[in-house]
C-alpha cells in the first residue's frame, strides 16, 4: 500500500501534473491540474457568492446592524480584499485603483486556492482508490497545478498582457513606444530600446519562474519528509524509529511554511503585477521613483 500513499519512492510524483485522459496519439486530453483548476473556479464563483451574501447591505430594519457582515468567512475575505486593495494596490495604482481590482483579486485568489489544494493528499486518494491508475502512472485529481510551468506561463501571459495593456491605455501609443526610449539620449536607443523590450518579457517570465520555482521546492521537500516519516515507522528499529519522528515533527514546520508560502506567492504575484503596472503609468523621473519606493517599502 505504501507504494501508492504520501511515502512513495518518488517525491516529485506527488507534486507534478499527471495526465487522466490521453489520445492515441499521446496528447494529453485532461490532467490532474485542469481538475485543480476547475475545482479552484467552483470555490472562487461559489465563495464569492457567500461573500457578496454576507458583505451585503441589510434592510433599514436592521438599523446599524445592516451594515455588518454576515459571517465569518465572508469577514475573513473581505479584510484580505480591504488590505489588498488599500494597503498594497491603491498607493502605487491611486485612482485607477477601482479598475484593476477585479482582475488583481482573481489572480491572487486564484494562485492562492490552487496553492492551498496541492497542500491536500488527493493525488494519494486517488491512487489508494483506484490502484490502476496509479500502476498506470494516471490520475484524476491531485499535484499542484500551480506547479506546472504551463500554468504559471499562462497566468504570467494574462499579466503581461494586462501590464502592456495598462500601458499602453494610460500612456497612449506614442507614450509607449517613448517609454521602451527610457528618455535616454538618441545616440543610446540602439541599446536601450532592445533592453526594453527584453524587459516587458522578462517580467513575466520572472513571475512565472518564481511561483513555478516556489511551488515545486516546497512540496517536494514536503513529501521527501513524509517518506523518511513513513520508512521510518515501517522499519521501527534502533535508526528508524528516531528517523520517523524527526521526520514527522519536521513535517508539521514545514506545512506550517508550505501554508504561510502559499499565501506568500499569491500576493507576491498580484504585487509585483501591480508594480509593473504602476512602472508604465507615468511620464518622469519622479513617479517612477515613487513606485519603485512603494514596490521596495513593501518587500
Amino acid at each position: 500500500m505504501s507504494t501508492f500513499t504520501l511515502a512513495a519512492g518518488d517525491p516529485v510524483s506527488h507534486v507534478i501534473n499527471h495526465p487522466f485522459i490521453v489520445n492515441a496519439d499521446g496528447w494529453w486530453i485532461w490532467s490532474t491540474a485542469q481538475t485543480n483548476m476547475i475545482i479552484t473556479a467552483l470555490i472562487m464563483v461559489i465563495g464569492g457568492l457567500i461573500v457578496a451574501k454576507g458583505v451585503s447591505t441589510g434592510s433599514e430594519n436592521d438599523g446599524h446592524a445592516r451594515w455588518i457582515t454576515k459571517s465569518r468567512f465572508a469577514h475573513t475575505v473581505e479584510v484580505i480584499c480591504g488590505y489588498l486593495r488599500e494597503s498594497t494596490v491603491r498607493p502605487l495604482l491611486h485612482e485607477r485603483t477601482s479598475k484593476f481590482m477585479p482582475f488583481l483579486w482573481t489572480i491572487f485568489f486564484f494562485i492562492l486556492i490552487n496553492n492551498l489544494l496541492g497542500l491536500i493528499p488527493l493525488l494519494d486518494a486517488n491512487n489508494l482508490l483506484v490502484p490502476e491508475m496509479a500502476a498506470e502512472h494516471r490520475a484524476f485529481i491531485g499535484g499542484t497545478a500551480t506547479q506546472s510551468i504551463y500554468v504559471t506561463a499562462a497566468l504570467s501571459l494574462l499579466a503581461g498582457l494586462m501590464i502592456n495593456w495598462a500601458g499602453i491605455r494610460e500612456l497612449g501609443v506614442g507614450g509607449y513606444l517613448k517609454h521602451l526610449t527610457a528618455e535616454a539620449p538618441i545616440f543610446v536607443w540602439p541599446i536601450i530600446i532592445p533592453i526594453e523590450i527584453m524587459g516587458t518579457f522578462i517580467k513575466p517570465i520572472a513571475l512565472s519562474i518564481r511561483l513555478f520555482a516556489n511551488m515545486t521546492a516546497g512540496h517536494i521537500l514536503v513529501a521527501v519528509l513524509l517518506g523518511f516519516a513513513s520508512e521510518g515507522f515501517i522499519r521501527a528499529d534502533i535508526i528508524g524509529l528516531p528517523v520517523g519522528v524527526v521526520s514527522t515533527v519536521a513535517v508539521v514546520a514545514i506545512y506550517f511554511l508550505e501554508l504561510f508560502v502559499a499565501f506568500l506567492q499569491a500576493f507576491v504575484f498580484m504585487f509585483l503585477t501591480t508594480v509593473f503596472i504602476s512602472l508604465l503609468a507615468h511620464h518622469g523621473e519622479h513617479d517612477h521613483d515613487h513606485a519603485h519606493e512603494g514596490a521596495a517599502a513593501h518587500a
